[in-house]
């Protein structure tokens, strides 16, 4: 299997198809890089090298029990991209994947990067606070590492619908949605589980994002039931110096994996490589 090995020895598992300019897919939670096989082969059919990788804890990658916090998830991240020697590199972050995509480029810059894609993405700041009231109720949260500990097989699966839009008329949710999104969250580590929603929930990328100097994508659902936009994706465009923001009317948190929006954000996201 292709592995990198990051500077502390865990051992992050990813795809790569196709050749020719680089496109890095970062994973949301609690997912692994086989949530972008249908980007995947739409890079690489359009003749660009697709690369996705599993973050620690996920997936294939090395089942740690620590380092589920944003500045390590940037600079494994880092360790892939310099261990591949990619340059010219499209970063494609979904939900805490932007977060991922964020920090890296807070701390790594962009000398490697051509620009940015968040999609459903948390950055700048997911928890309600007094200076950021769109945002989640701690509750929440803890209702969600309550979930976890409690009996997370049935956490996936109950929250399934709600993360790809299956508890609204006339979706286009399917069976294999909910089968794929509750696999992926069985392959995350339960530590990774619960310590990931702390890291997704109260990291501010606020001064990430400021320094953001590559063309930078916007994509958001305005029925995010997850990540509500106006907490997000909505503040982001507007920190993010020239960011496009592209509003998918009705569309989940889920959109890369569900039918009718998948075909949509590929649609996007090609236009948006080829400039």
């Amino acid at each position: 299997m292709p592995i990198c090995t990051t500077r502390d020895g865990v051992d992050i598992f990813y795809k790569d198809w196709g050749s020719g300019r680089p496109v890095v897919f970062i994973h949301g939670w609690p997912l692994n890089g086989d949530a972008w096989q249908d980007q995947l082969k739409a890079v690489a059919d359009a003749g660009f090298r697709g690369i996705a990788h599993d973050r620690r804890g996920h997936g294939r990658s090395t089942p740690v029990y620590d380092g589920y916090d944003f500045d390590t998830f940037a600079d494994d991240l880092n360790d892939l991209v310099t261990g591949l020697d990619l340059r010219d590199v499209t970063l494609v972050a979904h939900s805490m994947g932007g977060g991922e995509l964020a920090r890296y480029i807070g701390r790594h810059g962009t000398d490697r990067i051509r620009s940015a894609v968040l999609l459903s993405a948390v950055p700048p700041l997911m928890l309600q606070t007094p200076d950021n009231p769109e945002g989640v109720p701690q509750s929440a949260f803890d209702d969600i590492k309550s979930g976890i500990i409690t009996e997370r097989s049935q956490f996936w699966k109950d929250t399934a619908d709600s993360f790809f839009g299956g508890n609204r008329p006339g979706n286009k949710v399917t069976q294999g949605n909910r089968d794929a999104f509750w696999y992926m969250g069985m392959a995350q580590t339960i530590e990774g589980g619960v310590d990931c929603v702390d890291a997704f929930a109260s990291t501010d990328f606020t001064d990430d994002l400021k320094k953001f100097d590559v063309p930078t994508l916007v994509v958001h659902g305005d029925d995010d039931q997850i990540v509500p936009i106006d907490a997000t994706g909505r503040k982001t465009a507007k920190i993010v110096q020239g960011a496009e923001l592209k509003v998918y009317e009705g569309g989940s948190h889920g959109i890369a994996l569900v039918p009718g929006f998948k075909e949509r954000f590929n649609a996007d996201l090609l236009e948006f490589l080829k400039k």
